[in-house]
């Protein structure tokens, strides 16, 4: 689901990425009001396990791959609004360092993953407890978020991605950016998400969920910090786990190089191949001189590192700002 560069016209990220300026700002807003400098761990540790969960690849069918995404867990422990804060820094680490997500996309990025399925996964989730306000309510709306969210993102993205060739096409009437339209797009994307990843996002979200709450209850009653150290182990396991994404063969729907969009429809639209270019510091997980799994765990450490001091020194400048009684 991480939407590359020039698949989209840079007119529509302009315009998605207008729409999650003041998104992010009210998160920002949010997590400054209600994250303490104590709490702030929980919230890096939140953005390194989605970072790490969409390193997971699996096979789906059609010989594509997807992945989980982990937002409408944090949604559902921490609030939409972390949600938003700490997906977003995780999409803007993957595409910066990593290659993964486009540059100009990461607003579109953004707003599938880290806007509409937190609030999308929060929203079922606060419904179903309220209709079924037992344990087996509050694990059904786990579940059911995380299903249904990520389902919910799927449609955008298909959506966001069917409409370029109905409005961008070169002078003899060939497609300038994404070439498939809505009738491809969107069941290329929703129906693997309906059969398999909306399944596994949902028991890797009713699974982490019952783990934190049997672990480390006064997360999520509480927001205590006192009991992180089983977070900080499941980021461990997860990051030396990472290679198991490389058993998935294949490139996720919409994500392909533009040789391969040339080998597919016999020629390269304009707009891709002659659009914006980044090249980031480790693409594709992969060092040069190193095995593929090794490449992969050593850009998750990297990967997680990096989110774990952009969230101490927020701390420290949210603690000053408290301090100064800003």
């Amino acid at each position: 689901m991480h939407i590359p560069d020039n698949y989209l016209s840079p007119s529509t990220c302009a315009t998605f990425g207008a729409v999650m300026l003041p998104v992010w700002r009210r998160a920002s807003i949010k997590v400054k009001a209600e994250i303490t400098r104590q709490k702030m761990p929980i919230l890096g540790v939140a953005a390194a396990f989605s970072f790490l969960i969409m390193m997971f690849n699996i096979p789906l069918p059609g010989g594509t791959t997807g992945h989980a995404i982990g937002a409408a867990l944090i949604a559902i422990l921490l609030g939409p609004y972390c949600a938003v804060f700490a997906v977003s820094i995780a999409l803007g680490i993957q595409a910066l360092f990593f290659g993964d997500g486009g540059i100009l996309a990461i607003g579109v990025n953004c707003f599938n993953m880290a806007f509409i399925m937190p609030f999308t996964a929060y929203y079922i989730f606060k419904l179903i407890k309220t209709i079924i306000p037992n344990k087996k309510g509050e694990y059904l709306g786990t579940f059911l978020g995380g299903y249904i969210s990520v389902n919910i993102a799927a449609l955008f993205a298909g959506i966001e991605l069917g409409i370029q060739p109905l409005l961008f096409k070169d002078s003899l009437g060939l497609p300038l950016y994404s070439p498939y339209g809505l009738s491809i797009s969107i069941p290329a994307m929703t129906i693997p998400h309906l059969l398999v990843v909306g399944v596994l996002e949902g028991i890797i979200t009713l699974g982490a969920y019952s783990y934190i709450k049997k672990a480390s209850p006064e997360i999520i009653y509480e927001g205590s910090v006192n009991k992180i150290k089983p977070l900080y182990i499941i980021i461990g396991i997860l990051v030396l786990a990472t290679p198991l994404g490389l058993l998935a063969n294949g490139t996720a729907w919409g994500e392909w190089g533009t040789e391969e969009i040339k080998n597919f429809i016999g020629f390269i639209p304009k707009g891709m191949e002659d659009g914006f270019k980044f090249t980031s510091l480790i693409p594709g997980y992969n060092f040069a001189n190193l095995k593929e799994y090794l490449g992969y765990i050593i850009s998750a450490l990297v990967g997680v590192i990096i989110i774990l001091v952009i969230f101490k020194v927020l701390s420290r400048i949210n603690l000053k700002k408290k301090t100064k009684g800003e």
